[in-house]
Protein backbone atom coordinates (compact mmCIF):
# COMPACT_ATOMS: atom_id res chain seq x y z
CA UNK A 1 0.00 0.00 0.00
CA UNK A 2 3.19 2.40 0.73
CA UNK A 3 4.69 2.05 -2.39
CA UNK A 4 1.81 2.60 -5.12
CA UNK A 5 3.49 4.85 -6.91
CA UNK A 6 7.32 3.17 -7.58
CA UNK A 7 9.76 6.30 -8.03
CA UNK A 8 13.21 5.26 -9.12
CA UNK A 9 14.21 5.83 -5.67
CA UNK A 10 11.62 3.57 -4.30
CA UNK A 11 13.01 0.74 -6.49
CA UNK A 12 16.38 1.69 -5.87
CA UNK A 13 15.45 0.62 -1.59
CA UNK A 14 13.22 -1.99 -2.36
CA UNK A 15 15.78 -3.26 -4.29
CA UNK A 16 19.12 -3.04 -1.53
CA UNK A 17 16.48 -4.46 0.92
CA UNK A 18 16.18 -7.74 -1.06
CA UNK A 19 19.90 -7.42 -1.41
CA UNK A 20 20.23 -6.94 2.30
CA UNK A 21 17.46 -9.72 3.83
CA UNK A 22 17.66 -12.28 1.10
CA UNK A 23 20.46 -12.16 -1.33
CA UNK A 24 22.75 -11.78 1.54
CA UNK A 25 21.95 -15.39 2.98
CA UNK A 26 22.13 -17.38 -0.31
CA UNK A 27 18.48 -16.77 -1.56
CA UNK A 28 18.96 -16.88 -5.55
CA UNK A 29 16.30 -14.93 -6.87
CA UNK A 30 13.78 -12.35 -5.28
CA UNK A 31 10.59 -10.55 -6.37
CA UNK A 32 8.41 -8.48 -5.45
CA UNK A 33 5.16 -9.13 -7.82
CA UNK A 34 1.45 -8.05 -7.30
CA UNK A 35 -1.19 -9.68 -7.47
CA UNK A 36 -1.70 -9.50 -11.47
CA UNK A 37 1.69 -11.01 -11.82
CA UNK A 38 3.64 -7.71 -12.50
CA UNK A 39 7.17 -7.83 -11.51
CA UNK A 40 7.50 -4.87 -9.52
CA UNK A 41 11.48 -5.28 -8.22
CA UNK A 42 13.69 -8.13 -8.83
CA UNK A 43 16.68 -8.98 -8.02
CA UNK A 44 19.35 -11.92 -7.37
CA UNK A 45 20.35 -14.47 -9.99
CA UNK A 46 17.75 -14.88 -13.07
CA UNK A 47 19.97 -15.94 -16.46
CA UNK A 48 18.02 -19.26 -16.73
CA UNK A 49 14.76 -18.32 -15.18
CA UNK A 50 11.86 -16.64 -17.16
CA UNK A 51 10.93 -14.31 -14.76
CA UNK A 52 7.93 -12.77 -15.85
CA UNK A 53 6.40 -16.10 -16.41
CA UNK A 54 7.32 -16.98 -12.94
CA UNK A 55 5.78 -13.81 -11.52
CA UNK A 56 2.41 -14.67 -13.29
CA UNK A 57 2.42 -18.11 -12.68
CA UNK A 58 3.33 -17.42 -8.57
CA UNK A 59 0.82 -14.78 -8.81
CA UNK A 60 -2.03 -17.43 -10.53
CA UNK A 61 -1.03 -19.83 -7.50
CA UNK A 62 -1.63 -17.66 -4.79
CA UNK A 63 -5.19 -16.63 -6.51
CA UNK A 64 -6.00 -20.06 -6.66
CA UNK A 65 -4.91 -21.16 -3.07
CA UNK A 66 -6.97 -17.99 -1.53
CA UNK A 67 -9.67 -19.91 -3.24
CA UNK A 68 -8.86 -23.15 -1.55
CA UNK A 69 -8.60 -20.87 1.71
CA UNK A 70 -11.90 -19.31 1.32
CA UNK A 71 -13.67 -22.66 0.65
CA UNK A 72 -11.90 -23.89 4.38
CA UNK A 73 -13.04 -20.97 6.05
CA UNK A 74 -9.95 -19.12 6.15
CA UNK A 75 -9.21 -15.58 4.96
CA UNK A 76 -6.32 -16.55 3.29
CA UNK A 77 -3.13 -18.33 3.35
CA UNK A 78 0.00 -15.79 3.86
CA UNK A 79 2.48 -18.01 3.01
CA UNK A 80 2.95 -20.76 0.20
CA UNK A 81 6.48 -22.90 0.23
CA UNK A 82 7.01 -25.41 -2.58
CA UNK A 83 10.20 -27.91 -2.76
CA UNK A 84 11.78 -28.99 -5.70
CA UNK A 85 14.81 -31.74 -6.42
CA UNK A 86 17.24 -28.58 -6.59
CA UNK A 87 15.43 -25.03 -6.08
CA UNK A 88 12.63 -24.39 -3.32
CA UNK A 89 10.30 -21.29 -4.10
CA UNK A 90 9.14 -19.35 -1.08
CA UNK A 91 5.86 -16.68 -1.84
CA UNK A 92 4.64 -14.77 0.87
CA UNK A 93 2.16 -11.85 1.13
CA UNK A 94 3.48 -8.83 1.66
CA UNK A 95 0.25 -6.91 1.86
CA UNK A 96 -3.17 -6.86 -0.03
CA UNK A 97 -1.31 -5.69 -3.07
CA UNK A 98 2.35 -7.01 -3.36
CA UNK A 99 3.63 -10.95 -3.17
CA UNK A 100 7.25 -11.93 -2.51
CA UNK A 101 8.71 -14.52 -4.61
CA UNK A 102 11.88 -16.27 -3.62
CA UNK A 103 14.02 -19.03 -4.90
CA UNK A 104 16.69 -21.03 -3.17
CA UNK A 105 18.44 -23.94 -2.57
CA UNK A 106 18.59 -26.88 0.31
CA UNK A 107 21.74 -25.23 1.10
CA UNK A 108 19.47 -21.93 2.48
CA UNK A 109 16.90 -23.57 4.87
CA UNK A 110 14.17 -22.38 5.13
CA UNK A 111 13.18 -20.69 8.58
CA UNK A 112 15.95 -18.49 8.08
CA UNK A 113 14.07 -17.42 4.52
CA UNK A 114 10.93 -17.36 6.32
CA UNK A 115 12.43 -14.96 9.08
CA UNK A 116 14.24 -12.83 6.60
CA UNK A 117 10.82 -12.56 4.54
CA UNK A 118 9.12 -11.43 7.43
CA UNK A 119 11.79 -8.94 8.49
CA UNK A 120 11.79 -7.65 5.13
CA UNK A 121 7.92 -7.60 5.00
CA UNK A 122 8.25 -5.02 7.84
CA UNK A 123 10.53 -2.62 6.32
CA UNK A 124 8.39 -2.73 3.33
CA UNK A 125 5.37 -1.76 5.02
CA UNK A 126 7.44 0.79 6.58
CA UNK A 127 8.65 1.89 3.08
Amino acid sequence: MGIRVLTPEKVSRLEKLLRNYLLSIGVNLALLIDEAGNILVSSGKNADVDVTSLAALAAANFGATNQIARILGEDDFSILYHKGKKDNIHLSKINDDIILVTVFTDEVPLGLVRLKANQLAKQIQEL
